[in-house]
């Protein structure tokens, strides 16, 4: 069993290093094109899979992890069968794209109350999708499957302890070997401050900053016009200087609230506006199954 475990280790970290190389070279310095999108959220969406094989984007968040910090783990793919999903994940990634797991939701299966709660998930999500080699853990995704790093989506429940969590997962790099490590990422509300993640985004570990300019009227560019996404968009950049800030679109109008924002507006107005600033990362588009509706990533990978 431990040699067996070693060699899933030394596996995953190969696949690591191969991630880098591929990426390196797919995606010269300057050139990169940055387009993320949310995946499991719907099982008529398509497979993991076939969403990477579109080549529309280059970062998938696979959504969510759904109930954690109470001594319970549970993962919501909308029914997706998980025994498929490692292997598509070794797939995407072997193509160059970045795999994240997202840690939260709309639900209420979640929250941190406690540091030690927060050192439990932390050691819970390493030693299960993060590459960490212990005797017995389980790994949904398959032993020589790991994920790129970790999204933060933290919708409901208290604030508390996830400035902990963030760190407790950051102090797992020391046993990573490739130069990226865990990346951690946060999906927040537009209204500047997302209150959930004040505290966790101030400790200056969050890499990429993906803010939602959508289901809220006050921040959305078909409710607020370009100067209201501007406004918020101003106090994120200088507030988080040194991170990515992900321009966060919804890919289709099925709930109602008419959010999707036209392409010309995207490709004349809002995109470059805020390709225009120092802290522009790239877009961000929920989600896959509503994407698979509208191809709306097929332009928005020329533009991103």
């Amino acid at each position: 069993m431990a040699s067996q475990r070693r060699r899933s280790s030394a596996t995953a970290v190969l696949l690591s290093l191969l991630l880098l190389l591929q990426l390196a070279a797919a995606y010269p310095q300057g050139k990169r094109q940055n387009v993320a999108v949310f995946w499991g959220r719907n099982k008529a969406e398509g497979s993991l899979r076939q969403t990477c094989d579109t080549g529309d984007y280059n970062i998938v968040i696979i959504s969510f992890l759904s109930v954690f910090g109470h001594g319970k783990y549970w993962l919501d793919l909308s029914g997706h069968d998980l025994r498929d999903v490692g292997a598509d994940i070794r797939h995407c990634q072997s193509k160059g794209v970045y795999m994240l797991l997202s840690i939260g939701g709309d639900g209420d299966g979640y929250s941190l109350p406690s540091s030690k709660s927060a050192a439990d998930v932390a050691e819970n999500l390493y030693y299960s999708v993060l590459g960490g080699d212990r005797p017995g853990a389980f790994h949904p995704f398959g032993d020589d499957t790991i994920v790129n790093g970790v999204d933060f989506f933290i919708d409901n429940g208290p604030a508390d302890h996830y400035d902990d969590l963030a760190n407790r997962i950051n102090d797992y790099n020391q046993n990573i070997r490739d130069p990226i490590g865990i990346m951690l990422t946060a999906t927040v509300r537009c209204s500047y401050p997302d209150p959930r993640m004040k505290a966790a985004l101030d400790t200056k570990l969050f890499r990429r900053i993906h803010v939602r300019f959508y289901d809220d009227p006050s921040c959305s560019y078909n409710h607020a016009g370009l100067a209201g996404v501007m406004a918020q968009w101003s106090k994120w950049s200088a507030t988080y200087p040194d991170g990515q800030i992900f321009l966060g679109v919804v890919a289709a109008n099925l709930t109602g609230k008419n959010d999707m924002v036209a392409v010309g507006e995207l490709r004349d107005k809002l995109l470059p506006a805020v390709q225009n600033t120092d802290t522009y990362g790239g877009v961000m588009l929920w989600n896959s199954y509503y994407d698979s509706l509208t191809h709306y990533g097929r332009y928005v990978k020329d533009l991103a």
